[in-house]
């Protein structure tokens, strides 16, 4: 590492700089990693306690649905966002009602209530997230792109390939 190093000389006139390029020394270099090592670590331990908690998606919360008829959770899954359906706000047909249009056989005796209807979702980019939706009325999966838009409402779009169809959730009360 070479170190650009200046001294002053004061003599009776005028200040004298001295001004010379120096190679370090292995001795030099341990002198300074005496002194920046803890430094470093001082630096570091300060960050992280003054380094707030993960903040809160823009996305997180309870939402109700374009349609009205049910309120989705949405809340970090792991590493990814995913919701869940927590309240039905128009009564099912049938009670309890279960994921029977679900192409899986195995799962088709799941409970609606609680299902993850969202899942995977990834910020993209600011105020974007990319993930996959699913429509248990009529059992398939979609990409999917979530949004807040300026008015506080979130933009879910559904996707098959180039096409896409939106939705305007609102926060629930």
């Amino acid at each position: 590492m070479i170190i650009f190093r200046t001294r002053v000389t004061i003599g009776s006139a005028a200040p004298y700089y001295h001004c010379k390029l120096y190679r370090n020394t292995d001795k030099d270099n341990a002198r300074m990693l005496k002194h920046l090592l803890p430094a470093s670590f001082a630096v570091a331990a300060v960050m992280a306690i003054s380094t707030p908690a993960a903040a809160k998606a823009p996305i997180e919360g309870r939402w109700v649905t374009e349609d009205k008829d049910a309120i989705i959770e949405i809340k970090p899954c792991g590493s990814t966002i995913c919701g869940r359906i927590i309240r039905f706000l128009v009564a099912p047909p049938t009670p309890n009602p279960k994921d029977t249009e679900n192409p899986n056989p195995k799962l088709r005796k799941r409970p609606i209530m609680g299902l993850a209807v969202l899942s995977g979702f990834k910020a993209e980019k600011a105020g974007k997230y990319r993930g996959k939706i699913y429509d248990p009325k009529v059992g398939k999966t979609y990409k999917s792109f979530l949004s807040v838009r300026k008015n506080g409402t979130l933009k879910v779009q559904g996707c098959i390939g180039p096409f896409c169809q939106s939705q305007t959730w609102r926060r629930a009360r």
